[in-house]
């Protein structure tokens, strides 16, 4: 019956929800296909690939989460079906499975949106074999036509806060059913695995989070590291900054600089910061600010005019004191580049942002005090001694900071981090074998069945 209900209510909302996702667009930029035929469960007959595993990953973050589970499934033979919510997302899929796209091994599509009709056709068009909904898109519709398609789901790399539990429980009658429908339940933690139970999910195990196995492109960080080298500075990234985040880390920087040229704390090794904003719709007015602070930059775009990580690119930052990032895939080069990192998101109350990755190059973090998203995660790492927590983003430079004036300090801390990663690895292939423990259980689709 609420289910009824909100399929209902969101028929009636309809053009306010596709007002906003257009809008959404439009900031965003990217090709979304708001009102595209695939957003609404309409196919062409030839575009569909029965048996495959379906795994959905929303946008850009959980995309790249999934990277580690889809391979090891593509390596193992399976085909697979991946489909978006956002533009973000299924660019980076395309950039990084441009040759399984191109051998048909991968397709990608659209998720519909969660009217019944469009779950429906979608279940009906692709006829997965399994799926599976990275971290929490768990959807009422999607999940109920999955059980009349007779698709088993699997909820990978699952996390649920507390904020995220009341949610859900104010909303029972309706999310329960949905939680309670998933054949297996796979939580980040012992007690994202509590809250999923509390939810309705049943046939929860703890499996860790599939972050621990994503290693950044070695291609990316050698050309980071080299870059660095040559500039011979000293660096420290402010990544994934969100809304209201930038504005204060970019007064933080200005502030110290300005005291360090009172105090006249020249080095022969200069300090260089690198701001990446997490979203494009904000490099512009990340621009802005540094601009209205009088910071000297150049964007990360600019430096690929001039040739990426040559000389040219190089002699472009030697009057700089901030590289802005406004690139999407490259966080790996990021990292590479700088000694510190400042992973954003947790200096507003957003849940924060995934430092997994800085912590695999053996990068010193630092955190704000809000990071529900990562709770377990930042809780062992503040224990082995591989993440620090700021208060606020002028806390945190100058943390930063003095860590760069404490080399030895700056190394143990790295490798406390590198440790830290590699003790928390094995969730993908965890997943991976449950998935496919489920496909044998399952009768598979063929091509063309």
């Amino acid at each position: 019956m609420m289910r009824i209900l909100y399929s209902w209510l969101l028929r009636l909302l309809s053009p306010l929800l596709l007002g906003w996702m257009a809008l959404r667009a439009r900031r965003a930029g990217g090709k979304w296909s708001v009102l595209g035929a695939a957003r609404f469960g309409f196919y062409r007959q030839d575009e569909g690939d029965p048996g495959a595993v379906w795994i959905h990953a929303v946008s850009l973050g959980e995309t790249r989460a999934a990277h580690p589970l889809i391979r090891l499934l593509l390596d193992r033979g399976h085909r697979v079906l991946l489909t978006h919510l956002t533009a973000t997302g299924r660019a980076e899929g395309q950039r990084v499975y441009a040759a399984e796209l191109a051998s048909g091994q991968l397709r990608q599509d659209w998720l519909p949106y969660d009217f019944p009709g469009a779950t429906r056709r979608f279940m009906r068009h692709h006829r997965p074999a399994v799926g599976v909904l990275i971290e929490r898109e768990v959807w009422p519709n999607l999940v109920h036509a999955a059980v009349r398609a007779r698709v088993p789901l699997v909820l990978a790399s699952a996390r649920m806060s507390e904020a995220s539990l009341r949610v859900t429980l104010r909303l029972g009658a309706l999310l329960r059913p949905a939680y309670g429908a998933l054949s297996r339940t796979y939580a980040q933690s012992l007690a994202d695995a509590g809250r999923l139970e509390r939810a309705g999910a049943r046939q929860v195990a703890v499996s860790g989070n599939f972050k621990f196995d994503l290693w950044p492109d070695q291609e990316r960080m050698d050309r980071g590291a080299g870059f660095a080298a040559r500039l011979s500075r000293r660096i420290v990234v402010i990544a994934s900054t969100r809304e209201g985040e930038d504005a204060p880390f970019v007064e933080a920087i200005r502030r110290e600089l300005e005291q360090r040229r009172t105090r006249g704390d020249d080095s022969d090794r200069p300090l260089l910061f690198i701001l990446v904003p997490r979203h494009p719709e904000r490099f512009d007015a990340a621009a802005d600010l540094l601009r209205a602070a009088g910071l000297p930059h150049v964007r990360r775009t600019r430096l690929l005019e001039l040739g990426g990580d040559g000389s040219t690119a190089i002699e472009a930052c030697r009057d700089v004191t901030v590289i802005l990032g406004d690139t999407l895939g490259e966080m790996a080069w990021y990292y590479a580049c700088a000694q510190v990192a400042i992973v954003g998101g947790s200096f507003a109350p957003l849940g924060g942002q995934n430092f997994i990755e800085a912590s695999a190059q053996g990068r010193p973090v630092l955190v704000g005090p809000h990071t529900a998203n990562f709770e377990q995660a930042v809780g062992d790492a503040l224990a082995a001694g591989a993440v620090a927590r700021a208060a606020d983003p002028a806390q945190a430079v100058r943390q930063a900071l003095r860590w760069l004036d404490d080399p030895a300090g700056l190394g143990r801390m790295g490798e406390a981090a590198r440790d830290w990663v590699r003790q928390h690895a094995g969730a993908v292939t965890r997943v991976a074998d449950g998935i496919e423990d489920l496909l044998a259980r399952t009768p598979r689709q063929q091509p063309g069945a």
